[in-house]
């Protein structure tokens, strides 16, 4: 086909170049409308907004990085940011068949699973589709060494995921003191850091589909406790 003759940057570019608004050219006017620009998170005009904050966070933390890591659904953010410190990858996913998981298990249910075993576990975007999420807190607790540490993100300010609603698995948005509380059943509070991203333009370019890169660093890095975009969470399990 004519199209595998493009290198595959030159096609997303042309892509992102004919969406509408053009990538980059949005205007105020534009966003008054009941549709969103993209109903893919902004994905197919560049990187999403919640992307953004995921990986500033990733990148803050790679130094927790280490040893043997899990993360959930793939290990694209174990290699990316881990990189050499990780001696052994692993990932879980809920569905059997998944091409990259060495470990199929509910998150919620993971008796199966060893205890101990992890240096890092990397949860991003996952408990919202989790209803116990208490139970899968636990879990991640369960499943890291002493002094072992998770990364984990989780929605505030977003849209409904409708083929997961489809699935009956798109349960929670969370705040940052639902974070707080939740995985202090799990981890000391002193052991615990628990923060938001995002701001009200932030949070309206996300809900549209905006990327990313058609916001400026200085309006994507201003931060606005009232609208949570995206909490993090660095849950430390302390050495016995």
């Amino acid at each position: 086909m004519l199209r595998n003759l493009v290198p595959k940057p030159a096609r997303k570019w042309v892509l992102r170049q004919t969406r509408w608004p053009r990538v980059g050219h949005v205007q105020p006017a534009d966003l008054w409308r009941v549709a969103p620009i993209s109903r893919v998170w902004g994905a197919d005009r560049g990187l999403p907004v919640d992307r953004y904050y995921i990986e500033r966070f990733l990148q803050a933390h790679a130094v927790d990085i280490h040893g043997r890591v899990l993360e959930i659904g793939d290990d694209v953010y174990t290699r990316r940011f881990g990189g050499n410190l990780v001696t052994h990858s692993d990932v879980l996913h809920v569905e059997p068949g998944s091409p990259k998981a060495t470990m199929v298990a509910d998150l919620a249910t993971a008796g199966h699973v060893p205890s101990q075993l992890f240096d890092c576990i990397i949860c991003l975007q996952t408990l919202q589709y989790i209803f116990d999420v208490p139970a899968a807190i636990h879990s991640l607790e369960r499943l890291l060494k002493p002094d072992g540490v998770a990364l984990v993100t989780v929605p505030g300010i977003s849209r409904i995921d409708r083929a997961a609603m489809a699935r009956w698995i798109d349960y929670w948005r969370f705040t940052t003191l639902s974070a707080q509380r939740l995985f202090a059943d799990a981890f000391p509070a002193t052991h615990l850091t628990v923060q938001s991203s995002g701001n009200v333009l932030a949070a309206l370019a996300f809900l549209h589909g905006l990327a990313a890169e058609e916001l400026a660093l200085a309006d994507l890095d201003f931060e606005d406790p009232d609208y949570q975009v995206v909490i993090q969470v660095r849950a430390v399990k302390p050495a016995k």
